[in-house]
């Protein structure tokens, strides 16, 4: 069930009417499935750190290029104007957190997207700020 609904830009409710003004039993029931379902503390702080790790231009950049193709650090170096110690350094904690891979062919290392997850969580953030309001 969601109750994402559209709400229109110029139409915010005032802060009052977004909290109970009358109070109610609470429907233990219902908080007791949520509390089933709801996302525990660890994998909470594993996902805070995995999103504040994309918390940065520079990261998102190189993850940006490598949605493209496979590139060794090099061309990444060039694609995004960093030097290739600062590429191999953000290279370093993106691959930490599982979201690239690579290979090493001779003195290169190519690095592409670890997966499709990554691939996709990469193009439905870029979709969604790409809609209107």
């Amino acid at each position: 069930m969601s109750c994402l609904k559209p709400i229109a830009a110029s139409a915010s409710p005032p802060e009052a009417e977004l909290n109970c003004t009358v109070q109610h039993p609470v429907d233990l029931t219902s908080v007791r499935q949520l509390h089933r379902d709801l996302l525990n503390v660890e994998k909470a702080q594993r996902m805070a750190e995995f999103f504040s790790l994309l918390g940065d231009a520079n990261r998102l950049r190189l993850l940006s290029a490598l949605a493209i193709q496979e590139l060794c650090v090099c061309d990444l170096a060039a694609a995004v104007k960093m030097s290739e110690s600062a590429v191999s350094h953000q290279l370093r904690a993106l691959r930490a957190m599982r979201l690239v891979s690579y290979r090493k062919q001779g003195r290169n290392v190519f690095y592409c997207l670890k997966d499709s997850h990554v691939l996709n969580l990469y193009r439905e953030v870029a979709e969604h700020l790409d809609e209107d309001d």
